[in-house]
């Protein structure tokens, strides 16, 4: 049985409901048009590992569905196979050439760290200041999110630096994005985070800095809170 029929023979359609509710499937909302299954995400990973084996072209096919399990489950086939590649150069040109099919939050974060960001540890990361002016909205989060797994290893300057760049973005789901990484800087360098919004605090959307800084004492979040 293959990955489509496995994702249908498991669809729910009272949680398809709610799922396209939570991401905001409606006319003019970042989801629009995207269909659902209602299929738990557990689920899907059982269904990906049992296909980890589709070469790139069944991937490419489903990335290409308005089905958003079809796509997701696509997308953890190519994280595992990424992870398991002697060449992952292939992996990633295949990831970067269908960023525009990486198109809602969940697809973006599952992705962007294990993928472009773990290839980017050690390597020039110009590719991210390039994604990070494209117009469109799941390319920019690509490359903020990208810059998790380069904090995990101690390097937050592009994420700080990106940041930077995307303090005049107009979407909340940008503003979430950064806030998120600032955040994740805080655990590795308070002083780093503290410099960035020393500079940046009074100027960053509130929703930014509320995620940037929500595990800070209260005092503390106050203080930025005020600028």
């Amino acid at each position: 049985m293959g990955v489509e029929e496995e994702l249908r023979d498991a669809a729910n359609p009272v949680k398809a409901k709610i799922l396209a509710g939570f991401f905001k499937t409606g006319k003019g909302e970042y989801g629009e048009g995207d269909v659902f299954l209602g299929i738990s995400v557990p689920e899907q990973r059982k269904i990906a590992s049992k296909h980890a084996s589709a070469d790139l072209s069944e991937i490419s096919r489903l990335l290409s569905s308005k089905i958003h399990e079809h796509r997701l489950t696509a997308l953890m086939i190519l994280v595992k196979k990424y992870e398991s590649a002697r060449e992952k150069k292939r992996i990633v040109s295949f990831y970067v050439r269908n960023l525009k099919r990486v198109n809602n939050w969940d697809l973006v974060d599952l992705t962007a760290p294990a993928i472009l960001g773990d290839w980017l540890v050690g390597k020039d990361r110009k590719m991210l200041y390039r994604l990070a002016k494209s117009p469109h909205l799941w390319t920019r989060r690509i490359a903020i999110v990208a810059t998790l797994t380069l904090i995990r290893c101690g390097e937050l300057r592009d994420t700080f630096a990106l940041c930077a760049r995307l303090l005049n973005d107009k979407h909340d789901l940008i503003h979430k994005a950064c806030g998120w990484m600032l955040r994740e800087t805080g655990k590795r360098d308070e002083r780093a985070l503290d410099g960035f919004l020393a500079k940046h605090a009074a100027a960053m959307p509130r929703t930014m800095l509320r995620y940037a800084i929500e595990r800070m004492p209260l005092r503390k979040r106050n203080m930025y809170m005020r600028k």
